[in-house]
């Protein structure tokens, strides 16, 4: 039977990631980086399209897994009656080259395993030449990709995959090490594999062992928090939204998309999520890509870039695999990166100006290119777009986008003010003011009592939450209260939130998704805002259920099916958890009046709040 997407781990070396089943095997892997084609690719295949599995040759093996604390090093235990082994999986990245480690560890009594490994490139379509070394390592190629294989067990090849049955006792190591690299170039040097579990062990745990997380959840957003560092690129500093493409939003269905870039928005609040841990060299070196990614005329920012800031990303399909669980279309690129979305703007602003906040040190270019976008922003925040979520149908004038071109100008404004930088601050105070007025004029039903979709448009969405959670109103706002209690009763399916209704025309695609977690954690957010503190806790603990055994969330859940469906590790929706933990932490401490909500609204000057009230919620810190 199929693996469900709950049922995989992630390794990675900051440069790519691997996805390991339950079953020992490597179902999916792209190399050099998440955005290669993969070498692995059976996850949307099978495993003629390449998989590494190291497993029991006994059937009916107990499995448990887990990670070691603080780090991306994954131990799976296979238990059976003549005895237990451990797997033990990490990857490493030295100059030109990543490793894969396996490492078998007997614990007591006897096993006989077998291992799998069938080495594929461009998404499970090249059979490499395989050929062994004169030191005894096995070396496949294909074009300009090379496998090398290192192992002291017997090595045969068998239709196209090298296989091997070995026995492993209590208190024995049995090491495999898969190296890619160029094939133009020397072969990689050999190297000790438990040398570099124990490498990676102690990096890992020197970088988790900073964190400053604190409170109830405090694993959880540590596990978090170490995914979302697993996502981005150790060089270039580009942080990717997941590590698969094509894993279907809806079971069987077509909404399938490639999420291995770099969209700026989930690189934003991966940073957001990242500095409010305690890690702020990821937001220099985030901000370091950022200038080079954007660099040149603003009127041709993009919603999303390749790992070094790569602009053309055309979308194409593969025809020769059959998609995870028969979901087809195997998309490849993303055609979102050429639409408008004008929350990009706000998501990019106000990451800028938490970074200021953190003590990330000032750089002239870094505001320069704020001012040039938020400019260009003056320019265009009247035209329709695409939206938060990429519709594939006509732009919409969507409330969300405005209210985080609101954000845009706000923060720009607060730069002035709170750092003294050099702006039109004026200006940029007028225009922050008249797209104020413009959401709550046209983007609000009065009838309905709360705020839609679209201007003009009967449609409720999720991104609406947002509304209170960036500072464009308070939660006390009865126009909160009334956009919250809509989206309760019209978005909400078992207990958990949809993005929109696809039913409707807004996206230009079949109906049918499963519930977005992150619109599900930001609806605990409001909770909590809004003093409904007991509901905001059953909510995120039912969130928290749906993690798989070693904390991992997808980018959906489907209520129907109980499973995890979309895009794995998903960026988006571990940032919302370090979000949300850290409201609800901060709760704990807060006087009994302030958690109640009852508090009195502040008076709204003229264009809306500043901000300074209610920011955006970050975790708590130790």
């Amino acid at each position: 039977m199929a693996l469900q997407i709950e049922d995989y781990a992630v390794i990675g070396n900051r440069e790519t990631m691997a996805l390991v089943g339950r079953d020992g095997s490597i179902d999916w892997l792209c190399l050099p980086r998440f955005d290669s084609p993969a070498c692995f690719a059976a996850l949307l295949g099978t495993a003629e399209n390449g998989r590494w599995r190291i497993a029991p040759s006994h059937p009916g093996a107990r499995v448990s897994r887990c990670y070691r604390p603080g780090t991306m090093v994954l131990e799976t235990r296979f238990e059976c009656p003549s005895g237990a082994v451990t797997v033990i999986d990490c990857m490493h990245r030295r100059d030109g080259c990543s490793d894969i480690v396996r490492i078998v560890r007997g614990e007591h009594g006897q096993m006989t395993l077998r291992s799998d490994l069938a080495m594929r490139f461009d998404y499970g379509r090249d059979i490499p030449w395989v050929s062994r070394l004169e030191d005894g390592r096995l070396q496949a190629i294909a074009g300009p990709d090379r496998l090398v294989l290192d192992t002291a067990v017997p090595l045969k090849g068998e239709r196209m995959t090298t296989v091997t049955r070995f026995e492993v006792s209590a208190g024995q190591s049995i090491p495999f090490l898969l190296t890619w690299n160029p094939s133009y170039r020397p072969l990689p040097e050999r190297l000790d594999a438990e040398a570099l579990l124990l490498a990676e062990t102690r990096e890992w745990q020197a970088w988790s062992g900073r964190s400053r997380t604190a409170g109830p959840w405090a694993e959880a957003v540590d596990r978090s928090l170490i995914t979302l560092r697993g996502l981005a690129h150790r060089e270039t500093g580009g942080i990717v939204a997941a590590a698969t493409t094509s894993l279907p939003e809806q079971l069987k269905g077509s909404r399938n998309w490639d999420y291995r870039f770099c969209w700026l928005r989930d690189a934003t609040l991966t940073l957001l999520a990242l500095m409010a841990g305690g890690y702020v060299e990821e937001a220099a070196a985030w901000r370091e890509w950022l200038l080079r990614a954007v660099a040149g005329s603003p009127d041709k920012l993009q919603i999303m870039y390749g790992l070094a800031g790569e602009r053309r990303l055309e979308e194409w399909q593969v025809p020769w695999l059959t998609g995870y669980q028969g979901a087809r279309p195997v998309r490849i690129g993303n055609a979102a990166s050429g639409q408008m979305q004008l929350d990009v703007f706000g998501e990019l602003l106000d990451a800028m100006h938490h970074a200021r906040r953190a003590g990330i040190p000032p750089n002239d270019a870094a505001w320069n290119l704020e001012r040039t976008l938020a400019n260009r922003l003056i320019e265009i925040w009247h035209q329709p777009d695409e939206g938060i979520w990429e519709i594939r149908g006509p732009r919409r004038h969507f409330t969300h986008s405005k209210v985080m071109a609101w954000v845009a100008i706000d923060r720009s404004v607060r730069a002035i003010e709170e750092f003294g930088l050099p702006g039109p601050l004026e200006e940029w105070r007028a225009v922050r003011a008249r797209i104020h007025r413009d959401v709550c004029r046209r983007g609000f039903d009065r009838q309905r009592g709360c705020f839609v979709q679209a201007y003009g448009a009967p449609h409720l969405d999720a991104s609406l939450l947002m509304i209170p959670l960036v500072g464009f109103l308070p939660p006390e706002d009865p126009r909160v209260r009334g956009t919250v209690e809509a989206i309760e009763r019209e978005l909400m399916v078992e207990g958990f939130v949809r993005r929109y209704d696809t039913g409707s025309d807004v996206d230009g695609l079949p109906p049918g998704e499963g519930a977005f977690l992150a619109c599900s954690f930001w609806l605990a957010d409001n909770y909590v805002m809004l003093g409904r503190r007991p509901e905001a806790r059953s909510l995120f603990e039912r969130l928290l259920a749906l993690r798989n055994d070693v904390g991992l969330l997808a980018e959906e859940y489907d209520p129907k099916a109980q499973r995890l469906v979309g895009n794995f590790p998903q960026a988006f929706s571990h940032i919302a958890l370090v979000s949300t933990a850290g409201n609800l932490t901060r709760t704990e401490a807060a006087p009994a009046e302030q958690r109640s909500g009852r508090q009195a609204p502040p008076e709204e000057p003229e264009g809306g709040p500043q901000g300074d009230r209610r920011e955006r919620l970050l975790p708590a810190v130790r």
